[in-house]
């Protein structure tokens, strides 16, 4: 029987990114009490949370800013919590490796920090989140949770840690946490440290080329609207402790497809160059990512809704609406 998360008390860590806000958003839809762990900053901001301050549904609410490598804080931002989604991380692959000690902070400490506040509260259920980057470059396609773990950068590889040291309190403790793997999921919010808004926010700043890095990787991407239902089924299914689910579209485009896509569907033509600076270490470089989701369609009865292109549609929407917020002059890591 799928349990019902209307009136449940659910915490989301990570809940002012990307992903986090739209887990949230639903979250509320269903009825959820929703506690919003946000990393603390002075400015008192909320993140992508910020446009829910004045929202109907307030009362369903508490967001809470701290840090998820402070054990204290988590502890508390545990207690009481019938459903854990633990999103927070840092994820920028560039940018680890520049600072790689700060991944393992965030993302080794901070994951053993809430599975122990997990283990100590009692949760029904703790959703880890992990990527599909841990599966390094493909060794068969498409690539099911059987698939060799490879470290092909620092990000990566704390990831990995990350996904084995929840693995290990299912084994150690039988806490009740289970893994979501996506694959590359995009969609409205993300930043443009990913490729898909750095080619739409070029394109809309009305650039002369488009900058990317390599073309030739090929990708599935997943739109977030996607990932966030299986976030929550996730939380709904009966799985056993310790249960990992890969999520993805099961369809594999190049960069290079995906860009001459969104110049289609935003109706130009740009050249597009590889730029040095944005390409991976040879040996860093995943080149092929395809996710085998029939384990979700199983155990999850989950199926993709949207097409790459119509994700694609509501991600140029909102990245156009929101221009000034994206630095095209930049290289974002």
């Amino acid at each position: 029987m799928k349990v019902n998360l209307d009136k449940r008390q659910v915490l989301v860590t990570g809940a002012g990114g990307f992903i986090g806000s739209h887990l949230v958003e639903a979250l509320l839809a269903l009825g959820a009490s929703v506690r919003a762990f946000v990393h603390y900053n002075s400015r008192g901001s909320w993140g992508h949370l910020n446009h829910l301050a004045h929202a109907s549904k307030t009362d369903q609410l508490q967001v809470i800013a701290g840090d998820i490598r402070d054990p204290f804080f988590v502890h508390t931002a545990v207690a009481g919590c019938d459903t854990v989604f633990h999103l927070a991380a840092l994820i920028a692959i560039p940018f680890s490796y520049i600072a790689p000690q700060s991944y393992v902070g965030t993302n080794i400490t901070g994951t053993l920090n809430v599975l122990e506040a997990c283990r100590r509260a009692g949760v029904r259920r703790l959703v880890h989140t992990s990527t599909s980057e841990t599966y390094g470059t493909a060794r068969f396609t498409p690539i099911d949770e059987g698939h060799p773990l490879q470290g092909q950068s620092p990000y990566s590889a704390t990831k990995i840690a990350a996904d084995k040291l929840a693995e290990s309190f299912a084994c150690s403790y039988e806490l009740p946490v289970v893994t979501l793997r996506p694959f590359n999921t995009f969609g409205p919010r993300q930043s443009a440290r990913a490729v898909i808004p750095t080619i739409i926010s070029q394109i809309a700043a009305g650039k002369s080329e488009i900058a990317l890095g390599s073309l030739s990787p090929i990708r599935d991407f997943t739109f977030v609207k996607d990932t966030v239902d299986a976030f929550i089924a996730m939380a709904r299914a009966s799985l056993a402790p310790g249960e990992l689910v890969n999520v993805g579209s099961g369809v594999g485009v190049t960069i290079g497809e995906v860009a001459a896509l969104i110049q289609e569907l935003m109706g130009t033509t740009v050249p597009v160059r590889e730029e040095e600076d944005r390409i991976r270490p040879a040996k860093s470089e995943v080149m092929q990512l395809l996710c085998a989701n029939a384990k979700a369609a199983a155990q999850l009865d989950w199926h993709p809704r949207y097409s790459l292109a119509a994700g694609l549609q509501e991600t140029i929407a909102y990245v156009t609406a929101n221009l000034p917020a994206y630095r095209t002059d930049i290289n974002n890591l």
